[in-house]
């Protein structure tokens, strides 16, 4: 089911890096709900840099809410990189796990096909079922659950965004400088 969004508003993704210790992704989750954010997506994984972690967020906002949130973001102890990744110079993907009614042979076959076009890799296979994995943009994903609806979705998981510049740029290229973080470690 498709979102009416507000002219105003549209979706932005985040990137931060934060020390990886318990309770960050917390920290950060209660910042937007305190501004009154909706979090559309939030994936946390680890980086090439050993105690720091990559929360990638997908948020439904106007450019002054953005910037708002980021600053606010940056303002945190434990985050050392804050970066707005712009949709023309990034990539955002996500994964999805789609488990489907196939309980005849015809129907079997159809969802491989359908699993072909889109380049997903049939994961699990029963008298009674398929589950596909499928790696891309929303888009994509969206368009294959779409098409899989006729058959009967059992079951979906899916992450959510995740995201990189393109290019050379980096999301340490904007980090806060170190004293400014040293000092706030240091003070408290």
């Amino acid at each position: 089911m498709k979102r009416q969004l507000d002219p105003e508003r549209k979706l932005y993704t985040l990137c931060i890096l934060v020390q990886d210790i318990p309770g960050v992704l917390s920290q950060v989750a209660r910042l937007f709900s305190r501004k009154g954010y909706n979090i559309e997506s939030i994936v946390s994984g680890e980086t090439d840099k050993p105690g720091i972690t990559r929360i990638t967020i997908s948020i439904l906002a106007d450019e002054a809410m953005l910037e708002q949130i980021a600053a606010q973001c940056s303002k945190l102890l434990p985050v050392t990189a804050v970066k707005i990744l712009d949709e023309k110079t990034s990539i955002r993907r996500e994964v999805a796990l789609i488990k489907v009614s196939a309980v005849s042979r015809s129907a079997r076959d159809e969802v491989i096909q359908l699993a072909n076009i889109f380049r997903a890799k049939v994961m699990d296979v029963s008298r009674e079922s398929l589950t596909l994995e499928v790696f891309g943009s929303k888009s994509k994903i969206t368009a294959l659950i779409e098409m899989l609806t006729d058959f009967g979705i059992l079951e979906i998981a899916k992450t959510g965004t995740i995201a990189i510049e393109r290019g050379r740029s980096t999301i340490y290229d904007d980090n806060k400088l170190k004293e400014e973080y040293d000092y706030g470690k240091h003070v408290l």
